[in-house]
């Protein structure tokens, strides 16, 4: 083939390639499959490799190219990025209509209503319609420059779709943040890896923004809202008028935004939104208002840190004070021991919160948390509640430090904290309290979903001395159960027989439910379609695992060090004299109903468990998600379906109930 050939075949590719990803990240809309998609990229990849030369900066293939970095270089701002002011009430808004319409001496004047994103601001530069610089907010004047960073995301065009004259070259504003899909996933990976978990999706976009190695930011899966511009395009008007000219040019714009004809339908749409917030995939923390028009916002100005025609109206805060009485610890199945605030009973978000996790000794120190102070906290992702900060001048005089035990808070034995982790760790694998946290794990419905298993009976199992491992509970016999508080003969034989159907279990959910560490449900899924059994597993090596696309050397160096450790060897072998599964299942064919499917299972179904139902769709080539959205293929809703569905219908998608999902499945 011809240079030039492949050159035109390189471009082709890439044009085609920012179509996909146009429709995917944009507008919500994807034309071709995953699958699909995936070929086209490999074959850029590909021709890109045979043909280094003919690399350029704005390939997608460059998204993730870039050498980690020494540090980021500073840079001004076409025009300041200035604060907004805040406003919490009807009357707060009212009172800032009244400056607007002082200041026009008119009320002539049209609103926009955007969601305020809880992300982080910057600002990125196009030239000749090609993104060329991206940086922070910082001061508002000068930020870090972080353009490798913004170029790992797919919502962030490297190019704009035929951008007409006055949008060619143009600043534009954008608030970056974590879907709190992602935000969840990166939280339960940090988790099972014993390191601290984020405290909001926020902190999670901010702290990803600042990594010095493009690659890793790639892997956060950050997205993008652009909400206006640093100064007024010639030819456009107004905000909305703006903001669809940026939509149409390849820049994602949220949809949600609204026109608000006078106050009085602006205080109606934000009294409605503080109800519908919890239905986004991204955390807002209020609304933005803004008068529509660029000649009445010129006229209008701004102060030196806020404009004047444009107001937040902020949600009310999700926290409350109260008082620490005690810090105790928590030990989890791979040793980590947490520290918990034992707190006055507080009312958070509409529930009694009395215990908060406190992360780790390092958080506890920097925020100086000691028993007898009162604290802010806050339910973090509105559901686990943290202590964000402390009120020091109401701290009592003879209060002192914090300071982590001396030995492991359930066994008594050494407690050790490793250089590169911020957790101190408990090393006696037989400690009461890992295995109590192992077992439940093993158990779980993600896992073995060995029901009547839960906390209390894991607990009256451990303590009694009948389950010493998770291998033990393949052992377990009815005249034994019985012995227990409040077990009966039929509770006995239910438990027995659920123990004995988790044994046909696949594959993938035995490796997951091993507990190795940095190994949860889609790391095991991957390790199961590598290593055809146990063995293979157990004898396989850290650089074998790294080099399994999706992990890499810290997942190998966590199933090396457990299938290490003789003790777990020992728990493998009653799994396999017990007859579990140790092997992967039999490549059968199975139709691929579902291919390039996402689907999203909502309500109750008689025939099948959640679980259940997601592992047939994902057999059959599908992807299940929790979210709906415009890119939803397919929803299943059982009983009692919920906002879920609602949203589905209000969309046009297609929905299908558990009748219909058996025939798909046949």
């Amino acid at each position: 083939m011809a240079k030039p050939t492949i050159a035109a075949e390189i471009a082709r590719l890439r044009a085609e390639i920012a179509r996909h990803d146009h429709r995917y990240y944009v507008l919500d809309d994807p034309a071709v499959s995953d699958r699909e998609y995936d070929a086209l990229m490999r074959r850029l990849l590909d021709l890109e490799a045979a043909h280094p030369e003919l690399v350029t900066t704005d390939s997608p293939t460059q998204r993730v190219a870039g050498r980690p970095l020494d540090g980021f270089a500073q840079v001004r701002h076409a025009a300041p990025m200035l604060s907004l002011d805040n406003t919490y009430s009807p009357d707060e808004l009212s009172e800032f209509d009244q400056r607007v319409r002082k200041g026009l001496e008119t009320d002539r004047y049209e609103y926009v209503i955007e969601p305020k994103i809880d992300g982080l601001a910057v600002a990125l530069s196009y030239r000749d319609g090609a993104f060329v610089r991206g940086a922070t907010r910082g001061d508002g004047t000068i930020g870090d420059d972080v353009t490798d960073n913004l170029r790992t995301i797919r919502a962030i065009p490297v190019a704009l779709i035929d951008p007409p004259p006055g949008l060619r070259n143009i600043e534009v504003r954008g608030e970056v943040y974590l879907p709190r899909p992602e935000f969840e996933r990166i939280n339960e990976e940090r988790q099972d890896a014993g390191e601290q978990t984020f405290a909001n999706p926020r902190n999670a976009a901010a702290g990803s923004l600042k990594i010095l190695n493009p690659s890793v930011v790639a892997r956060r899966k950050l997205s993008v809202f652009i909400y206006g511009t640093a100064a007024a395009p010639s030819g456009l008007a107004g905000q909305l008028e703006t903001l669809r000219a940026l939509r149409s040019c390849g820049l994602r714009t949220n949809p949600e935004v609204r026109r608000g004809r006078d106050i009085r339908e602006v205080i109606g749409l934000c009294g409605s939104w503080e109800a519908r917030r919890d239905g986004l995939d991204y955390e807002i923390d209020g609304l933005v208002v803004k008068v529509d028009s660029f000649a009445q916002q010129r006229a209008l100005g701004s102060t030196s840190h806020s404009p004047r025609w444009a107001i937040a109206y902020k949600f009310p805060a999700r926290q409350a004070t109260t008082m620490v009485r005690a810090i105790g610890f928590g030990v989890g199945r791979t040793g980590v021991i947490t520290p918990v605030a034992e707190l006055e009973p507080v009312t958070v978000s509409g529930s009694t919160v009395s215990r908060a996790t406190l992360h780790n000794e390092d958080d506890i120190r920097r925020k100086d948390i000691r028993v007898g102070d009162t604290v802010f906290i806050e339910k973090a992702g509105e559901v686990i509640p943290r202590v964000i900060k402390v009120v020091p001048e109401k701290r009592p005089r003879k209060s002192r430090p914090f300071a982590m035990p001396a030995s492991c808070p359930s066994c008594g034995g050494p407690i050790r904290k490793y250089e590169d982790e911020a957790a101190w760790r408990c090393e006696n694998v037989s400690c009461p309290a890992q295995v109590k946290r192992r077992v439940e794990h093993f158990a779980s419905r993600g896992a073995m979903d060995i029901e009547g298993l839960g906390s209390a009976m894991t607990e009256a199992l451990v303590d009694a001395g009948l389950v010493r491992d998770y291998g033990d509970l393949y052992a377990l016999r009815g005249e034994d159960l019985v012995k227990l508080e409040r077990v009966g003969p039929k509770s006995a034989q239910n438990l027995l027989e659920a123990v004995e159907r988790s044994k046909a279990n696949p594959f993938w959910r035995v490796v997951y439910a091993l507990g190795i560490r940095r190994v949860g449900a889609t790391v095991a899924r991957l390790l199961a379609q590598r290593f055809p059994d146990m063995a293979a597993l157990e004898s396989s090596g850290c650089d074998e695992i790294a080099a399994i696309y999706g992990l890499g050397g810290a997942v190998g160096a966590s199933v090396v060090e457990f299938f290490g450790n003789p003790a777990n060897v020992r728990v493998l072998a009653k799994l396999k004299q017990a007859g579990v599964r140790m092997r992967a299942e039999a490549g059968t064919a199975v139709s691929q109903t579902f291919a390039g499917m996402t689907v999203v299972l909502t309500g109750g179904l008689d025939r099948f468990t959640r679980e259940q139902a997601a592992e047939l769709i994902l057999q059959r080539g599908g992807q299940v998600t929790g979210s709906v959205s415009k890119r939803t293929s397919l929803v299943i809703a059982g009983t009692e379906a919920g906002s879920k569905l609602d949203k589905a219908v209000k969309l046009g998608l297609r929905v299908i109930g558990e009748a219909e999902f058996e025939r798909m499945l046949s």
